[in-house]
């Protein structure tokens, strides 16, 4: 008896359907990439549908709006800036705490950030106001009490400087260069922000 030619293909295996937190934590990857890359007017939900390897309406069924997406999407993927240096001076400790918060200006989520603020228009930006501030402001403006508190402390820096003015003079100048200037912000622009601008601000006077 002849044995037939055909042999039956070995079945395939279905990728296991992604659900829950893990579905959504690849929308909102999906998310930033595309601002990241193609800004906020490129972004589209059905790219995103698309960069998360799922159907458009298992996004529309999280996020009805592209801003509701967007602003989940930098609340989960901001760095987080949780602990001020301590290196033994203010100079040392602001140059620190500067880099980290330009390493967050410049990662993925960072560019994402970036995107929106330069891109959306004046209604769609109120919606993100939230988001920048908690994310990026309060956290930044914290740590820098921090380390002008302990500059007080040690005689480096002036009783009266822990105030309002004084501590948004950092993240409003990273953020005035880098959005009407196109600074990068290299280790020297740091160090002359720095030296010229926050070391005379803060020392005591008549020293």
């Amino acid at each position: 008896m002849a044995t037939s030619r055909w042999t039956a293909a070995p079945a395939r295996t279905a990728s296991p359907r992604r659900r829950g937190a893990v579905l959504e934590r690849a929308i909102l990857d999906a998310a930033l990439e595309q601002l990241s890359t193609v800004g906020w007017r490129g972004l589209t939900m059905e790219g995103v549908a698309a960069g998360a390897r799922t159907g458009k309406a298992a996004v529309y069924r999280r996020w009805p709006s592209k801003e509701d997406l967007v602003a989940d999407a930098l609340q989960a993927g901001l760095p987080r800036l949780e602990k001020a240096p301590d290196l033994g001076s203010v100079r040392q400790d602001l140059l620190a705490l500067c880099r980290q918060a330009r390493d967050a200006m410049y990662s993925r989520p960072g560019f994402a950030l970036r995107a929106v603020i330069h891109e959306c228009d004046p209604t769609q930006a109120e919606r993100f106001r939230a988001v920048i501030f908690e994310g990026v402001v309060e956290p930044t403006v914290k740590l820098l009490r921090e380390v002008i508190t302990r500059g007080i402390r040690r005689g480096e820096v002036r009783s009266d400087a822990d105030n309002g003015y004084v501590l948004d003079a950092v993240p409003a100048m990273m953020m005035y260069r880098a959005k009407v200037c196109g600074s990068e912000w290299s280790d020297v622009d740091l160090e002359e922000m720095i030296d010229q601008l926050m070391l005379p601000l803060l020392r005591p006077r008549g020293v």
